[in-house]
This record gives C-alpha cells, structure tokens and sequence, in this order.
C-alpha cells in the first residue's frame, strides 16, 4: 500500500487521504497513518507544486544543467563533491550519473552572468573537479509528467496559402 499512497502522491500531492482511501480500497484512518510512517522515515520528504514559468510574468532567473566531470575522492568517491555541491544556495539539485561526466548540477541564477560566475568562481575551483559543460534550459515542454503549455488539440502544421 506504501508505494500506492506514494505513486498517488507523486501525481498530485493534494489528494486528500480520504481520497486517497477511496482509490486503494482503504480506510482513511489507515492511510493517514501511512502517511505519518512515510514522512517520519524520510520517505516524503516534501510536498510541492510544478509551476509553468512560462505563464508567470517573471523572466528573473535561468536555470542551468552543468555537467561536471571529476576525479573520486579516495574512500568516499563522488559522496564528498556532492556533498560540498549541495551546500550552494544556487544548486538546486545535484545527481551522480552515468556516461562522460560524473555529475550534473542543476543551478537557478538571476541571469547568465550569475551563473557562469558560479561556475568559474565556485565550482571550478573545488579540488578533483576536471571539467565542466553548461547548458541552458530554453523552454520546458514537460516537467514531473506534466506537459507544460502545448495545445494538443490544436494542429502542429504550418498554415499554407496560395
């Protein structure tokens, strides 16, 4: 039931443990509970909203997706620049991957200049950081599986006239 409660709460963290009792078949008392167990144990972590910032009419910030390759800390791999990552006020997540680069490191700035004065200035410099690649998010088309702003209804062809 635990990973049901979570699945529904991933799709819409305000359905009510009332309805969500309603969806499992359950008893609200026991959901509630659920609840409770999942936000003590670290499971739940937060509650929160996937915003279109496309229809809000604040253009004050830019998010980047640095990818940073690095050489692991003896006896504590990755953990160590990760954990010095997060501490930044401008990180807004950090995840370890596969492939060419070691890291990527979600970073929000009030402008292109910020971030890339993060970058020289901050993250550069951190000790077994070997390279770095920016790029800048442009426009977002979905989020959380939630398609931002594109009319499905409407046809994507190009109007032709003779």
């Amino acid at each position: 039931m635990r990973d049901n409660i979570v699945n529904i709460l991933r799709q819409d963290s305000r359905t009510t443990p009332s309805e969500i009792a309603t969806m499992l078949g359950s008893t609200e008392d026991v959901v509630r509970a659920q609840i409770t167990e999942l936000e003590k144990s670290g499971v739940i972590l937060q509650y929160s909203v996937v915003v279109n910032d496309e229809l809000l009419d604040d253009d004050s910030s830019v998010v980047a997706f640095i990818e940073v390759k690095c050489a692991p800390e003896r006896d504590q791999g990755f953990d160590h620049i990760a954990q010095r990552l997060q501490k930044f006020p401008e990180v807004q997540s950090v995840y370890l991957m596969s492939g060419v680069f070691d890291l990527l490191v979600v970073v929000k700035g009030r402008n292109l200049r910020e971030v890339a004065a993060f970058v020289s200035s901050k993250l550069s410099p951190i000790a077994n950081v070997v390279s770095t690649g920016t790029h800048f998010l442009l426009k977002k088309y979905k989020e959380n599986g939630i398609v931002m702003g594109l009319d499905e209804n409407r046809s994507h062809r190009l109007n032709v006239a003779f």
